[in-house]
């Protein structure tokens, strides 16, 4: 044995165990949540908020209402007594309070506005693979149409049979009418030839 694995085991003691491993975060084991020192909030129900707040902010009752709160105030702190009193002239307060709402309502409208901007382009996505599906099945059926009637041309019709059957009537007719005399002087004949006893072999 060399002098080092000596000197290595005498510095460590009988029994004692091997110096542990540093501890590594393991992998079949989800990770501990971290502490954030920022708030956490759901953006989906903060979107569904602001479009409330956005389109009351676009209706007639807000500003009814906007504008009776503002004569209230103004009157109140007009008319009433010097001691209660909490906004003098030139209402100082009231401006404060009319720009702190006006620095809300635009960032909220805004946020409504782009929500709805996302779901407009999701629509015209939609529309747009709708309709190009909707030409690529008009395509084929025009096609599929198109062979069918292709197909239909060389296909016999009810009138065109009817007027091949008429003709091959009238031309039967025709070589009857010209053959007439031939024909009943040549069946008798052929009657005679039988030799006798023939029906009576055929039956």
């Amino acid at each position: 044995m060399t002098p080092e694995r000596d000197s290595n085991r005498e510095r460590t003691p009988a029994g004692a165990t091997a110096a542990p491993r540093p501890r590594t975060p393991r992998l079949d084991q989800p990770r501990p949540p971290r502490r954030r020192i920022v708030p956490e909030w759901d953006p989906e129900a903060f979107g569904r908020l602001s479009e409330k707040i956005a389109r009351f902010l676009g209706t007639g009752r807000f500003i009814v209402w906007m504008t009776v709160v503002i004569i209230a105030w103004v009157v109140w702190n007009i008319a009433a007594p010097h001691h209660l009193r909490f906004d003098n002239y030139p209402f100082i307060f009231l401006t404060l309070m009319l720009s702190l709402q006006a620095s809300y309502a635009a960032p909220l409208i805004l946020l409504a506005q782009n929500r709805q901007d996302d779901r407009d382009r999701v629509n015209l996505e939609q529309d747009r693979k709708q309709n190009e599906r909707s030409i690529a099945d008009t395509e084929y059926l025009t096609r599929e149409v198109a062979a069918l009637r292709m197909g239909l041309g060389e296909v016999a019709t009810r009138d065109w049979i009817r007027s091949e059957l008429q003709d091959l009537v009238k031309e039967l007719e025709e070589r009857r009418r010209g053959d007439g005399h031939a024909g009943h002087a040549l069946f008798p004949a052929e009657r005679s030839e039988r030799p006798p006893g023939r029906d009576a072999d055929d039956r």
